[in-house]
């Protein structure tokens, strides 16, 4: 037994030596081994590499020289090639071991896997999000049916002034009706003007509404024949006060009575209105700031000598919205301060670049051009005003004769234009103290920037509104003869 074990040995170290060449010298000399046991180490192939063809061979047990050496191999030939030490199974985790590699494969494969688990994840929760939302909806749906929104159930009471400004949605203007008392809650509201699709045609404005109303009934009062309140149309050429026509003694309604109209809140007797005479005391003893006055009108405007005539032209033509239940002096403001802003916006402040007039006297002159022209002639008149300020001639024009007359008509008498007053530009020489209406807008553009021309004088020839422009006395005469013959002069007086 013990020859036949001894002959394996050195068969075994023969095969050793073919194999795993070495220097004696890489061995320390005092290098012992008493190992009696030979044993044996094999790499196992992972699932995804091929096995090793040849298993590796047991550890070569060195000479026995000293006993710290005990159970130090020599590595392994497939250890050498993979630069990592054999420690039971090759990519086992022991200690100083390595993570076992994976095939590309097996990675990819893992990774969508990842990825289709996150998807997944992601779907069901914008699923479960919709169903959440969807449930609460059809809960909100159900409960409302159960308990509707606050809604008054009594009487209406008295009429109240609500607001609809531009852009309001029915959102909005349920909650200006909550807040003025006339719905209960803004739902009440809502849910009715959602279902009317006259909603859709509301303008805005002011409008008298009951409160405590239902929201159904707050809805309808919108479009109801006397709703709309403080809606006021103001024609061009109309003046502060009223006027009589010489020939048919008609009363000319002028802008206060006007304003005072549509300021009627409610029917009959139960109408709440602010007075003519109101308007009238308020324009003319207020402070011009207090009124709304601009500035670049403000310091002739406290120089002129009727004080009930000082916002004379301020107040332009249009159709304008005000609060009616404010008081006189407010609705003034409202008007004046929108009015400045209209007159601002056709390039009043700069026209004094082309006119060489400031812009109260710009306005003066618009206010003339309003009575004396028709739209197609308005920057020709333009052009005579402007050519006889600068000739210091006097404008002559009979409507500034009329502005001050209690009864007004195209033709005027002698005895009316030899009268002197702070308007009669028969009188004297310049513009008149204010403007004598409310000019339109077209009549602003024509007096910022008239047309070029020579002209000095200009007529109206006959009822249609014909009118002649020269710079020659004598010719102008002769149109005005034309302008007798057509009766266009005739007096009812």
């Amino acid at each position: 037994m013990t020859d036949r074990w001894t002959r394996a040995e050195e068969r075994y170290r023969q095969n050793a030596e073919r194999r795993y060449r070495r220097d004696d010298l890489e061995w320390d000399d005092d290098y012992e081994d008493d190992t009696t046991v030979i044993p044996r180490y094999e790499d196992e192939a992972e699932d995804d590499e091929e096995p090793l063809l040849e298993p590796e061979p047991p550890r070569r047990s060195p000479p026995q020289r000293t006993p710290e050496r005990v159970g130090r191999r020599q590595p392994t030939r497939a250890e050498s090639r993979r630069g990592k030490p054999s420690s039971g199974t090759r990519g086992s985790r022991g200690s100083g071991g390595q993570r076992p590699r994976r095939s590309r494969m097996a990675s990819r494969k893992a990774a969508e896997r990842k990825r289709r688990r996150r998807n997944l994840l992601v779907i069901a929760g914008v699923f479960a999000i919709l169903f959440l939302g969807a449930v609460g909806f059809a809960g909100w749906k159900f409960m409302g049916k159960w308990n509707p929104p606050a809604d008054f159930s009594g009487p209406q009471g008295p009429l109240v002034v609500v607001q609809v400004k531009s852009g309001d949605t029915s959102t909005q203007i349920a909650q200006t009706m909550h807040d003025k008392g006339v719905v209960e809650s803004t739902g009440a509201f809502y849910e009715a003007a959602v279902r009317n699709d006259n909603m859709n045609s509301l303008q805005p404005g002011y409008y008298a509404i009951p409160t405590h109303s239902k929201g159904s009934e707050a809805v309808s009062a919108l479009f109801s024949k006397d709703a709309r309140v403080g809606n006021v149309v103001i024609s061009e050429g109309r003046q502060l006060h009223d006027s009589t026509d010489a020939s048919t003694n008609a009363r000319k309604d002028g802008i206060y009575r006007k304003i005072a109209d549509a300021s009627c809140v409610g029917t009959g007797s139960n109408a709440k209105c602010v007075t003519y005479e109101q308007l009238d005391a308020a324009g003319a003893n207020t402070d011009p700031a207090a009124l709304g006055v601009p500035a670049w009108a403000l310091d002739r405007v406290r120089t002129v000598p009727d004080r009930t005539r000082q916002l004379e032209g301020l107040i332009a033509g249009g159709t304008w919205d005000f609060d009616p239940s404010a008081s006189a002096t407010d609705i003034l403001k409202q008007l004046v301060t929108a009015s400045a802003q209209s007159y601002e916006a056709t390039g009043l402040l700069q026209s004094g670049n082309a006119n060489g007039l400031a812009p109260y006297e710009t306005l003066i002159g618009a206010s003339l051009v309003e009575r004396e022209a028709l739209p197609q002639d308005m920057s020709k008149v333009a052009r005579v005003i402007l050519n006889r300020l600068k000739a210091n001639q006097k404008l002559e024009f009979d409507s500034t004769v009329n502005y001050t007359l209690p009864s007004t008509e195209v033709a005027t008498t002698d005895a009316d234009r030899a009268k002197q007053t702070p308007w009669n530009t028969y009188a004297m020489t310049g513009l008149p103290a204010t403007p004598i209406s409310a000019p339109s807008l077209d009549a602003m553009r024509a007096m910022e920037a008239p047309a070029p021309g020579p002209w000095l004088y200009f007529v109206t020839v006959d009822k249609q509104g014909t009118t002649l422009f020269t710079d020659n006395y004598q010719e102008h005469l002769k149109n005005i003869e034309k302008a007798r013959q057509s009766g266009i002069l005739d007096s009812g007086r």
